[in-house]
């Protein structure tokens, strides 16, 4: 198992760890329901070290990103990022991507950590004919998050960037803790919120200013466990529930990331293209629940004559609305808000109504 370069400050919070992706990452620190209400009512810091990092430089670049990924990413402007995906020739999904442009010819993909091998290799192979260098940083890099409603507050008192300029989905280099730093404005909760990339030996500075800026305001030391609750609010897909090589971007209602106006080819378009005017035969819906007892993943959603129409793929009772919420792949014609569909939880089918994803939106 790979630790983060964190995992001392970890285990000096009373973190409990799990094996995730073949590293040793925080699950909770104490109450998982207690560090997800903080990053909605004031903040929570996570560390995301575990995550991949690769870069592309050189000339073509944004060319090999091109025809490697669905995204149009020559089209990035500087200094912004945007969410795309990587396909196999047969339209299937290896995995969810964040890709930021950091200049002309640097860009830096963001890939899951249990992907982020396959996701180097293929962009290696697919870059090979384009004047472009393919590096993967993952071991160099450390990934710390600070999200909430507070985090503009906290990242602002440690760091000189212009936080009021930076968009969502911006990023900019600057400096934290004595330290360069890459911060973006993007995140997996569905609050506002920045994940600063540094490099590894300097994790731990990092880290103690943020947390050290963030004691005025309520932040808390956030694991794996409330990060998927988190996430799962937001309506945000998870690679191995939502998204697997079996799934293509539509059926995941990840349509919009499919750029077929890019003026060259790109691995699986003429499979994407097909499935585009094929149409689907599932299709990724919310569901609400009543009570206490949460759908969970794998668990068969069935229609009102009691034959199973689908599967979960993410479940749990909401910290902050209180109710089970799902996610699930339904036939189209039982996608509309309002269904009435039901869950087999553990034999017993259980209620839910099909609701408009994401569960949950910030107020500002």
């Amino acid at each position: 198992m790979t630790s983060s370069p964190l995992h001392e400050v970890h285990q000096r919070l009373g973190a409990s760890f799990t094996d995730f992706a073949g590293w040793t990452m925080p699950l909770r620190y104490g109450s998982e329901l207690a560090e997800h209400r903080a990053v909605r009512e004031a903040a929570g810091i996570f560390d995301l070290s575990h995550m991949g990092e690769i870069e592309l430089t050189g000339p073509e670049a944004g060319r090999a990103l091109d025809y490697a990924l669905a995204g149009h990413l020559s089209a990035v402007k500087v200094g912004r990022a945007r969410y795309t995906v990587i396909c196999n020739a047969e339209g299937g999904v290896l995995d969810d991507l964040v890709v930021y442009r950091l200049g002309e010819d640097h860009y830096l993909v963001v890939a899951n950590a249990s992907n982020a091998p396959l996701v180097a290799g293929e962009l290696r192979d697919r870059a090979g004919g384009f004047l472009t260098e393919v590096a993967d940083k993952s071991l160099a890099c450390a990934l710390i998050a600070v999200q909430g409603p507070r985090a503009v507050d906290i990242v602002g008192a440690v760091c000189p960037a212009d936080l009021a300029a930076l968009p969502y989905y911006g990023s900019t280099p600057t400096r934290l803790a004595g330290h360069d730093v890459l911060l973006a404005r993007t995140g997996y909760t569905g609050e506002d919120g920045f994940e600063v990339y540094a490099e590894a030996p300097h994790a731990v500075e990092v880290w103690d200013a943020l947390q050290a800026a963030g004691e005025p305001h309520g932040l808390r030391p956030a694991g794996l466990a409330c990060r998927d609750t988190l996430r799962l609010e937001a309506g945000m897909a998870l690679y191995g529930n939502e998204l697997d090589v079996h799934t293509n971007p539509f059926e995941a209602g990840l349509g919009r990331v499919v750029k077929f106006d890019k003026p060259a080819d790109f691995v699986g378009r003429a499979a994407l293209e097909e499935k585009r005017d094929k149409g689907v035969e599932a299709t990724l819906v919310g569901l609400a629940g009543t009570g206490r007892r949460a759908p969970r993943h794998g668990y068969p959603v069935v229609g009102e004559d009691g034959k199973e129409v689908g599967t979960v793929t993410s479940g749990a009772l909401s910290p902050t609305l209180g109710h089970p919420i799902a996610m699930a792949y339904v036939p189209p014609a039982l996608s509309e808000p309002g269904t009435k569909l039901a869950v087999d939880i553990r034999g017993t089918a259980t209620p839910v109504e099909v609701v408009v994803l994401p569960f949950y939106k910030r107020s500002r």
